[in-house]
């Protein structure tokens, strides 16, 4: 059976039934202009795919605190934790239907030394081989602009609400 989906992009209030992500939008100021750090996933199907296809670094939950399990696979995923005042952001619906909870909150890191970790499967497919990839093969610090670019087109209204809770910084 089929479950309807809501359009991509789109924010909604109620998830039941959905599957869930929880990320952070990490964001940063370097001579005054705002910065976010997106990752790129990782394995054979993200390896030449590059607009529309970074994200935050985020990750599935089910029963567990949104804000929890957003720091949890933020660690996981970068190999780094984060601290500090964690703004809520209204939760958007991606193509695939996943409900993506984000919490921005100020910090810093290097992007060029993140360690994440791993998945397997089987590759190339019907091979029977299994082999492992990383979650995330890279991530980087892009201007909100270039990052509207990069973003998967869902995610892009998680930028635009952080301007907005920004405004005036």
């Amino acid at each position: 059976m089929r479950r309807k989906r809501s359009r991509a992009g789109r924010c909604f209030g109620h998830f039941s039934g959905m599957k869930r992500s929880a990320g952070i939008l990490l964001y940063r100021f370097i001579d005054g202009t705002l910065q976010v750090l997106l990752a790129h996933p990782g394995g054979p199907f993200w390896a030449r795919k590059d607009t529309g296809a970074w994200t935050i670094p985020k990750g599935e939950f089910e029963d567990e605190d949104a804000l929890a399990a957003a720091r949890r696979e933020f660690a996981e995923e970068t190999g780094s934790s984060v601290d500090g005042d964690f703004v809520a952001l209204t939760p958007c619906v991606q193509k695939n239907g996943k409900v993506v909870y984000a919490f921005a909150v100020e910090g810093d890191l290097d992007a060029t030394a993140i360690t994440s970790n791993q998945f397997e499967m089987e590759w190339p497919p019907g091979s029977g081989k299994r082999r492992e990839f990383p979650e995330i093969d890279r991530a980087e610090w892009f201007t909100l602009e270039a990052a509207r670019e990069k973003i998967n087109p869902a995610q892009q209204a998680l930028l635009v609400e952080l301007r907005e809770k920004l405004n005036g910084r």
